[in-house]
């Protein structure tokens, strides 16, 4: 009994340290300031929704969902590069396994840290300003933020550059922006509120609509992983 709990502790100071080391290299750097961005970023963008609404009803999901793309934006289009500029790309390469024990492992670590800041940013508007579905709407938005990381991630791997893979991802996400008066109200809209439904659509009807957009992002999602930890493979072209 007392081998077993030496050992449970072990493994949870080991992990601990491991996602404490993690958060270091993830979340260093930068960062900081892609932080700040997201914060002004929300409370400019309600400050103006409240001053020229014309009615005292707030959408919160694309006011959220702006500062969640700015907060996965830097460390999965970023995370490859910093890994080559601290020389830690060979070392990591030397790991059995790499691409699943390192980088999938900070792609869900990411993921988890950014849900709990969307769903705090949720739950800070709900109290504040306009009562929110809290769990509901940080879920419904850590969906294509997700898929933009992981989109971020598969492309870095190909340009093995931060900067040539924030253009990449910008142009993607200004051309899906752009497109909203065309894809709106469709399934293949990355920006999809499920929050809103049009005027004269049956509830049923948007239902389904967001169910099938939720699922092409978290099936897209898994396919830039996969394709990204792929690239990942070819150690080569990563070791300047």
């Amino acid at each position: 009994m007392k081998i077993n709990r030496y050992k449970i502790t072990n493994t949870f100071n080991l992990l601990w340290s491991m996602i404490k080391y993690n958060l270091k290299v993830i979340f260093g750097g930068r960062f900081f300031y892609f932080l700040l961005a997201a914060a002004f970023v929300f409370i400019l963008f309600t400050v103006l929704n409240l001053v020229n609404a014309r009615s005292t009803t707030l959408n919160p999901f694309f006011l959220i969902l702006l500062p969640g793309l700015l907060l996965i934006f830097y460390p999965t289009t970023f995370g490859i590069q910093n890994d080559v500029n601290a020389n830690m790309i060979e070392i990591l390469f030397g790991i059995p396994n790499y691409r699943y024990k390192v980088w999938l492992f900070r792609f869900v670590l990411i993921n988890i840290v950014i849900f709990i800041m969307l769903w705090l940013l949720t739950l800070m508007f709900s109290l504040v300003l306009q009562k929110t579905p809290v769990t509901s709407m940080a879920f419904h938005i850590m969906v294509p933020v997700t898929f933009v990381g992981a989109l971020a991630f598969c492309v870095s791997t190909l340009t093995r550059n931060g900067n040539g893979t924030a253009v990449v991802l910008i142009i993607i996400c200004m051309g899906f922006w752009l497109m909203q008066g065309q894809i709106g109200e469709t399934e293949v809209n990355l920006f999809l509120n499920p929050f809103q439904v049009p005027q004269g659509m049956n509830t049923s009807v948007w239902a389904d609509i967001t169910f099938k957009s939720r699922l092409y992002q978290a099936i897209g999602s898994i396919i830039c992983i996969l394709w990204g930890l792929y690239n990942l493979q070819k150690r080569e072209k990563f070791l300047f």
